[in-house]
């Protein structure tokens, strides 16, 4: 049927400029049913590399702590956050990119949460203001090991573009069922179903 074949094909997209990366996503959405999903090697925060307000449910780890230089940014996006910090034109993005009424669960750096230059406030501002932040989960350092030993949190909301911000859910992670060194061996302490 119809719904079927859409689930099989343009339901899902994806970009990343790593061809490495969007050889295992579509390894991976095949694996799952997805037979013909749309991927490219688009940079996601230029002009016109992706529809915006299309999309219903954004699951994202965008680029940490990368700058865009010798890169056009998307005019929308650094009207929100005159920036060229990737952990925050993603983020942007993300408001941009959803439908009204789209969700989006994010991992960012901690310093997206905390950081005091007027591009972080600014995109805080639009999250809490402009949309409706429902959940900050902060992560521990390490979590990511042996990727990354970068502190990271995962931000939760709704597109509104007319606020609704009310009560903001947040919870601090210290476990997740495995160390938070180079090794990750799984342990005992697992904070992860109290989160769910």
């Amino acid at each position: 049927n119809a719904n079927a074949r859409r689930f099989k094909s343009a339901m899902f997209a994806g970009r990343d400029t790593d061809p490495s990366m969007r050889r295992i996503g579509a390894m991976n959405l095949l694996l799952n049913g997805i037979e013909s999903p749309d991927l490219s090697g688009a940079n996601s925060i230029e002009p016109e590399s992706l529809q915006r307000g299309k999309y219903t449910l954004i699951v994202a780890n965008p680029p940490f702590t990368g700058n865009m230089t010798n890169v056009d940014v998307a005019k929308d996006l650094t009207a929100i956050t005159k920036t060229n910090k990737t952990e925050l034109l993603f983020v942007a993005l993300f408001t941009r990119l959803l439908k009204v009424g789209g969700r989006c669960a994010s991992i960012v750096p901690q310093g997206v949460l905390f950081g005091s230059s007027n591009a972080h406030q600014s995109l805080r501002r639009e999250l809490i203001e402009n949309q409706r932040l429902e959940a900050v989960i902060n992560l521990p350092s390490g979590v990511f090991q042996p990727y990354s030993g970068v502190a990271t949190a995962i931000l939760i909301f709704t597109k509104t573009d007319n606020g609704g911000t009310e009560n903001v859910w947040f919870h601090d992670v210290k476990a997740v069922g495995y160390s938070l060194d180079q090794k990750t061996q799984p342990i005992k302490e697992n904070d992860i179903p109290e989160v769910i």
